[in-house]
């Protein structure tokens, strides 16, 4: 299979330094200097579209725009472009998440794509009246994504479970075509859930033999039920002409950063529930020495943010044959993004997609 490149919609703001707003409660540092307005997600989705990403990832969470409204604002700004929105389970209907899709699917001529993100910050989903601890939610992300996909049949879809229960779900008409269920979570309560319900699996930025293991255990579990999954990983980039360029770039992101503000974001992103995050963490330990972790792959960015905390630093070339390295481990999709969003999606897009090609 072909690497698919996507890219991502800054919908909290966007800056040319390591950027998280409105996430003080989670440690995460930094001011946009440029605002999620539409117009300027505008601009990003039409140059991501001009240069050849499939799709664009939209986040979710309370330091963001809605992704679901954004996104179906942005439609009639591009022709191609898919938009894998970003939701949490635990705080819809699973029905409602159907009807949603299925509306969104016709209205886009099936650019629509799922991240499901089950969440792994008690703070951000007790924001909205979650109360439920790590493994109860991947056991009714499991159930939701089981309504999700029956509302989504042929015929009124009945179900009766710990977390569910519905009679007769169902949408105006199936969509057409079933929008791909993108899914993450590196703990044992999310990979079985991952095997049973996605089309693509998704990791956050490891060295490659922390990659392949992972997603080893992923496919063995899908394989025991016989059913095929895809894979994806999520990264930063910062590519450029020349090795020496891009490292410089990462240093002045680095430099930014005042010692204070890391401890601080150090220690509120210990106390996450989520075990992707603990190993995000593990890679740097909060220490900003030896943060090229493997070749190329820089773990700077998560020292101040939560979430993907790795970014593949080089010369275009060199980036590209990282890629390639992730792509000969069985990863198909690739989720990219950069500091700003709309001038690295063009050092992306002009400088390594060409190679990947």
């Amino acid at each position: 299979m072909t690497i698919v490149p996507h890219w991502f919609l800054p919908t909290s703001g966007d800056a040319r330094g390591i950027v998280a707003r409105r996430h003080a409660d989670r440690g995460d540092i930094g001011d946009a200097s440029r605002g999620a307005d539409i117009d300027y997600l505008a601009q990003v989705a039409r140059a991501a579209e001009h240069l050849g990403f499939v799709g664009v990832l939209t986040p979710t969470g309370s330091f963001c725009e809605d992704a679901w409204i954004t996104t179906a604002a942005l439609l009639r700004e591009t022709r191609r472009l898919r938009y894998l929105v970003a939701f949490r389970p635990g705080v819809i209907s699973p029905t409602l998440a159907a009807q949603q899709a299925s509306t969104y699917q016709r209205i886009s001529d099936g650019r629509l794509m799922l991240n499901i993100v089950t969440g792994g910050d008690a703070v951000e989903q007790q924001r909205f009246g979650d109360w439920a601890d790590h493994d109860a939610r991947y056991a009714r992300t499991d159930e939701f994504l089981t309504v999700l996909r029956g509302a989504w049949g042929a015929e009124p879809f009945d179900f009766s479970g710990e977390q569910y229960r519905v009679v007769g779900a169902s949408t105006y008409a199936p969509p057409d075509p079933t929008p791909p269920i993108y899914f993450g979570g590196s703990s044992d309560a999310a990979l079985p859930v991952a095997a049973r319900h996605a089309d693509v699996y998704l990791t956050w930025g490891e060295p490659p033999s922390g990659v392949a293991e992972k997603i080893g255990r992923v496919r063995k579990l899908a394989d025991e039920l016989e059913r095929p999954i895809r894979f994806g990983i999520r990264l930063h980039v910062v590519a450029r002409d020349t090795s020496e360029q891009a490292w410089a770039e990462a240093q002045r992101m680095l430099d930014s950063l005042e010692p204070a503000a890391i401890e601080r974001a150090q220690a509120a992103l210990r106390t996450s529930q989520s075990v992707g995050q603990q190993r995000m963490l593990a890679l740097h330990g909060g220490s900003t020495d030896s943060l090229e972790i493997s070749p190329n792959l820089w773990a700077g960015i998560g020292l101040v943010r939560g979430g993907a905390g790795t970014a593949l630093v080089g010369s275009h070339e060199q980036v590209a044959e990282r890629i390639a390295e992730y792509h000969e481990l069985g990863i198909d999709e690739f989720v990219m993004s950069g500091y700003p969003h709309l001038e690295e999606a063009y050092q992306f897009g002009e400088g390594v997609l060409p190679l990947l090609r």
